[in-house]
């Protein structure tokens, strides 16, 4: 899911579960390769909600968030911050990091 700054209220703030949203930009190396990750932990956990920031889209929202390197997964519990992942982590890292939070 692409959040906004109009949206990211409503889809991560409000929602009581836990939400991973990860920062990224298109010509982030990086961030390309995390995003299949991001994709089949997805599939792996339905109760989780992703969600994607373009930095460069919504540079307000990153600098919101304190966002300076990317990519950056920050992990949402009840609208709070409960973790927080910077650059390329491998799946097996980020499923420990999801049971963690």
């Amino acid at each position: 899911m692409e959040l906004t700054k109009s949206n990211f209220e409503k889809e991560i703030l409000s929602n009581d579960g836990l939400c991973i949203v990860d920062f990224w930009a298109s010509w982030c190396m990086p961030c390309k390769m995390l995003s299949p990750v991001i994709d089949e932990l997805a599939e792996e956990y339905p109760e989780v909600k992703f969600g994607k920031v373009n930095v460069d889209e919504q540079g307000e929202l990153a600098a919101e968030y304190g966002i300076v390197s990317i990519p950056t997964l920050l992990f949402f519990r009840d609208g709070e911050i409960v973790n927080k992942s910077v650059g390329y982590r491998a799946k097996e890292d980020l499923a420990e990091l999801i049971s963690e939070s």
